[in-house]
């Protein structure tokens, strides 16, 4: 061992509630659980140790759309580089978005799900690319998208070396086709000949080469109080997001808002080519615990089709932040609709710049209203928008203590959808009085 080599304890730099997922070696190790279960920290606490643990490893880490990964498991990577003190033995690079290992020349290399050539076609300098860590997996709608994946871990790897497929993600919908591959077993087929599944009790498959398992906050020994309220309240006030986002269990998605939707690649500048066609953007403002959301779209009335083509999704933006990223976008001249319960936002957001944006009408049945015009569209949308994704597919009607069905939408998965009721109001003419 070098003199300057410094001896750790995992356990105090992991913490504890892992020690069956750090140590299988399994072809497929899948995690859902709860915000703050650590889940994606220990994951890349995991690849940073043990790429340097086995000289001839690369690591392929993928999300859903390249532009997610900076600002998700590269800056959770580089924040376990810094957790181990290793920073002088890795190179971290932007452009290209990679990290080496110095003293090997070992890759970690990121690519999105929407160039997926990139995705197939690499080829490593050294040793063997065995390990492959896909993050907010459930973004990934088709499982056939999943097989090409899986698919570009193969070949032979060195002695001592396995290959790995690492998923991690928030269980929002119990119908993904993540649930019946990875954590059900097949009892069967009905009279149909539809195959029939079971919850399996073992986070084990009987075969050693799933591992699936379901974590939540509970195991995190760093959340302070203020931090454990957040669910304490969460418990009391929305039970049904504290099974998924609190203690980690599948969503149960009944009763949702809008069917009338599918995830489709199309070329923007084909679709404004369609005679009539009109864009249209809304914003829904958030900060601490909701984010600001941002929905692009197109919208042909003559066919009754929207195209949902761009979204902004964050947290902690204050509004100089929300002006930035819009910019950026390039949509900052455009006409946006904005929530109307914040005038002083709207106010100084039309000072930042942005001339054209206006408040969104209230008024009684607004909400109703709004959702009743865009079920009669068809909604075609890019797969690049994994957060209105994720909330069109979640979004439901609320029930009452006797689980009767209201007609009044769930506060949850909401964002993107009120922004997008807020982009189409001009477009619809039903009569919606204001009261302001």
């Amino acid at each position: 061992m070098s003199e300057n080599a410094q001896k750790i304890f995992l356990p105090d730099v992991i913490g504890k509630g892992y020690k069956q997922f750090w140590n299988f070696k399994g072809r497929y190790r899948v995690v859902k659980g709860s915000r703050a279960s650590k889940k994606s920290k220990t994951t890349a606490l995991w690849f940073i140790f043990n790429m340097m643990k086995y000289p001839g490893a690369n690591t392929l880490v993928v999300r859903k759309t390249f532009r997610t990964l900076k600002d998700s498991c590269f800056t959770e990577l580089k924040w376990a580089i810094r957790r181990f003190g290793v920073d002088a033995l890795w190179e971290v690079k932007e452009s290209p978005l990679e990290m080496v290992y110095v003293p090997t020349g070992q890759k970690i290399y990121f690519r999105g799900l929407d160039d997926p050539l990139k995705v197939t076609s690499i080829t490593v300098d050294v040793g063997s690319l065995c390990w492959m860590w896909i993050e907010e997996a459930y973004e990934i709608t088709k499982e056939a998208d999943f097989d090409m994946l899986d698919e570009s871990i193969r070949g032979t790897v060195e002695d001592g070396l396995f290959k790995q497929i690492t998923m991690t993600f928030n269980p929002w919908n119990e119908h993904h086709w993540i649930k019946n591959r990875f954590f059900d077993d097949c009892i069967g087929t009905n009279e149909r000949g539809e195959p029939q599944f079971r919850s399996r009790e073992n986070p084990l498959s009987e075969d050693g080469e799933v591992l699936a398992l379901t974590t939540n906050y509970l195991c995190n020994e760093w959340l302070d109080e203020a931090d454990l309220k957040v669910f304490e309240r969460m418990k009391i006030q929305n039970p049904r997001r504290y099974q998924v986002a609190g203690l980690g269990n599948w969503g149960i998605v009944e009763g949702l808002i809008f069917e009338n939707w599918e995830e489709k690649v199309f070329d923007l500048e084909k679709v404004k080519t369609i005679a009539g066609i009109k864009s249209a953007f809304g914003l829904d403002f958030g900060y601490t615990n909701d984010p600001s959301a941002f929905w692009c779209g197109m919208v042909d009335m003559a066919n009754k089709v929207i195209y949902v083509f761009d979204e902004m999704y964050k947290t902690g933006l204050v509004n100089s932040a929300i002006f930035r990223n819009i910019l950026e976008m390039g949509y900052v001249k455009e006409k946006i609709t904005a929530d109307a319960a914040e005038p002083k936002s709207i106010a100084e957001l039309r000072n930042l710049g942005m001339a054209r944006i206006k408040a969104a009408r209230k008024g009684k049945d607004s909400v109703n209203h709004g959702i009743q015009f865009i079920q009669d569209f068809h909604i075609v949308i890019h797969p690049k928008c994994v957060n209105f994704l994720t909330e069109i597919s979640n979004y439901t009607w609320d029930v009452d203590k006797f689980g009767k069905r209201l007609n009044v939408p769930i506060d949850d998965f909401n964002h993107l959808m009120d922004a997008m009721r807020y982009a189409l109001e001009d477009f619809n003419r039903a009569k919606v009085f204001s009261f302001d």
